[in-house]
């Protein structure tokens, strides 16, 4: 069994933050669960606090101010404590045995980078279900959405964690600027074979408009489409050229050592 630390960014999510903490608690692998409060006005914090009294895994991390939530997993991520992240929104949650096929997965394949969990939509519009276009635009969120997401935490680091840049914030979309990045460098896998994730639906959910949109239902602002491509293909050169001058450095690095005098008996 691999240990996991597990990232919830928490605004306001007290309503459905305890069923995504259960939900982490009964995964063997969550060996750390941290709760990054961005600056919320419910009872968030105090749930967490609970929680951690309970058991010793759940901890919190408090934001200074609302950054949104790129920010708060990134900030959770430099806090993990072990080599592997998982991202969990506060109003998703995990199925039992979730994490230990992604843990089996990464062990089997140790050059694989990342994996990803299949998502189950539950209670969306059942015009976004019911379209005939659904499953296939489904399976696509599920390679984008963070909660669906365990990453080896070197490599999250060295991307460059979720890009912070305003106009995510605004329009939604540092999610599929990192599986984006992901991909191209290195591969997106997912395990299709079962649905390891819910996203229950809320309204004003930005999967229900990533459907909308997809399926045709709902036409996207031009501007905002322009900003996304924009912004995603920045993060996606910068994540490329820090990837490329930490192998450079890793073949100068192996060079030396090679030259050294070797002093074994």
């Amino acid at each position: 069994m691999t240990p996991i630390s597990i990232i919830i960014p928490c605004y306001n999510g007290a309503a459905t933050l305890a069923r995504a903490l259960q939900s982490c608690l009964i995964q063997p692998e969550a060996a750390q669960i941290i709760v990054v409060d961005d600056g919320s006005t419910d009872a968030s914090t105090d749930l967490v606090a609970h929680y951690g009294r309970r058991d010793r895994r759940v901890c919190l991390l408090q934001m200074p101010y609302n950054g949104g939530p790129a920010r708060a997993r990134n900030w959770g991520a430099l806090h993990a404590a072990h080599g592997l992240l998982a991202f969990l929104d506060a109003d998703d949650e995990y199925v039992p045995g979730a994490l230990a096929a992604a843990s089996a997965f990464l062990t089997q394949n140790p050059k694989e980078i990342s994996v990803r969990l299949d998502v189950d939509y539950t209670d969306f519009p059942v015009d976004i279900i019911s379209h005939p276009g659904f499953d296939t635009h489904a399976a696509t969120l599920s390679n984008t959405v963070p909660s669906s997401l365990i990453i080896r935490r070197a490599v999250y680091a060295a991307l460059g964690g979720f890009p912070m840049d305003d106009a995510f914030r605004r329009i939604g979309g540092e999610d599929g600027a990192f599986s984006w990045t992901l991909r191209e460098i290195f591969g997106n896998r997912r395990l299709g074979d079962a649905k390891r994730v819910r996203m229950h639906y809320h309204a004003g959910i930005h999967a229900e408009r990533y459907f909308r949109i997809a399926l045709g239902l709902q036409t996207p602002d031009p501007a905002d489409v322009a900003d996304a491509f924009r912004f995603s293909r920045q993060f996606l050169e910068a994540a490329r050229a820090g990837i490329e001058q930490l192998r450079t450095a890793s073949v100068v690095a192996d060079a030396a050592a090679s030259a050294l005098p070797n002093h074994a008996a």
